[in-house]
């Protein structure tokens, strides 16, 4: 299932993005939404990763991604890789359906993809090793040794191929925000010095894709790279990232964003101080901001984990916001602290059905709590033996 071009020969810009918030403020509290350079994005935004790879996942998600962004989100977040390819193209359809509904403008909506993992085509191949060196190295795409973990790619001809079949799969001429998908796993075979070098290739390409029109920006997207202790086989360094970028395009590059991992029971993006920038310890958002990058966070329910409303014993006690005695934590606090904490510009959600989609954007619809439980949680949840620099 491939989306057609709906008049969507655009990307999200200010003027769009800002008539969205106008059109879907009423009601809500000014919070809401973040406010990031020019655009006005939903603190909220809907995740891709999860569900079945079937006809009856994709339908689930084309009515989710509508709803979502009839209720207010837009910032939509997938990659090659979810679902087999499914999940952009679930995206495509939805969006096409909803501009040819003249419901949204495509300059209203932020996209955003990913590259790195080899993708399956709709269903898992029966040798998938086999597979992923076949349309890698098998289509000249990549070296033999640019195949990393029998799976990951960022080899600049795979990622140009890559991001092409991603704009094919979500009927987009323009992606806003082009991730590169946990560049880390490269580390497990690769030393730092030669790591970096192909993310500097990688970047290379993918400012060649910026000047092209095909994406607007562009990033590395992480699980543990941007958290993992500077002395980890898997530590990324964003400064050194932003050296890769400064070397190929100069202070006028596209590495603007990055994505990693925040939640209450996994915080480490705002309590743990693993990123040296100019000689000082900083926490991976401190450090973003510090460079000038923008911030996208996942695992915001920690894959559903969090989203049992607070009737497991295995969910933890937090303070309550009120107030009142301790009790377990909800699905509601989760999404409330992710979107509250300072650095944060989206707290992506999965979303792959319309009850997930009501359920999330109730908290769009109450102010963010106060600055005090979100650092309450972050005191209570912080591991401070694994920071440094205090």
């Amino acid at each position: 299932m491939v989306s057609e071009l709906v008049n969507q020969r655009a990307y999200a810009t200010e003027a769009g993005t800002r008539r969205f918030v106008e059109r879907h403020s009423q009601g809500r509290p000014d919070d809401a939404f973040s406010h990031v350079g020019m655009l006005h994005l939903s603190s909220l935004g809907l995740g891709t990763y999860l569900g079945p790879a079937t006809d009856e996942g994709d339908v689930s998600y084309i009515e989710a991604v509508v709803e979502a962004v009839r209720q207010g989100i837009n910032v939509i977040d997938t990659a090659a890789n979810y679902r087999h390819q499914r999940s952009e193209r679930a995206v495509g359809v939805a969006i096409g359906q909803l501009i040819a509904m003249g419901e949204v403008y495509r300059s209203e909506l932020l996209v955003a993809s990913k590259a790195g993992f080899v993708a399956f085509d709709g269903v898992v191949p029966g040798d998938r090793a086999q597979h992923c060196v076949e349309v890698t190295v098998g289509h000249g795409l990549a070296a033999p040794d640019e195949l990393m973990a029998r799976c990951h790619c960022i080899a600049p001809d795979f990622i140009a191929a890559s991001l092409d079949r991603s704009l094919v799969n979500l009927g987009l001429e323009t992606v806003d925000v082009y991730f590169l998908h946990n560049p880390e796993t490269q580390l497990h075979e690769l030393t730092a010095d030669v790591f970096y070098e192909r993310l500097r290739r990688a970047f290379a390409r993918l400012e060649q894709a910026a000047d092209e029109g095909k994406v607007r920006v562009y990033g590395i997207a992480t699980w543990s790279g941007l958290r993992a202790r500077p002395d980890e086989r898997d530590h990324v360094s964003l400064e050194r990232v932003l050296a890769c970028a400064e070397e190929v395009a100069g202070s006028r590059h596209r590495c603007r964003a990055i994505q990693l991992p925040l939640n209450v029971l996994m915080p480490e993006a705002a309590t743990f101080r693993c990123q040296s920038v100019k000689g000082q310890w900083l926490t991976p958002l401190e450090a973003a901001a510090e460079l000038g990058l923008v911030a996208f966070t996942s695992g915001t329910l920690h894959q559903g984990r969090l989203a049992t409303n607070g009737t497991s014993d295995a969910l933890p006690l937090i303070p309550d916001a009120a107030g009142g005695p301790e009790r377990l934590l909800t699905a509601d606090d989760a999404l409330q602290f992710a979107r509250s904490v300072d650095g944060v510009t989206t707290a992506l959600v999965g979303m792959a059905d319309i009850e997930h989609v009501r359920a999330n954007v109730a908290s769009l619809k109450a102010g963010r709590p106060t600055r005090s439980w979100v650092e309450a949680l972050l005191q209570r949840f912080a591991t401070p033996a694994r920071g440094l620099g205090g």
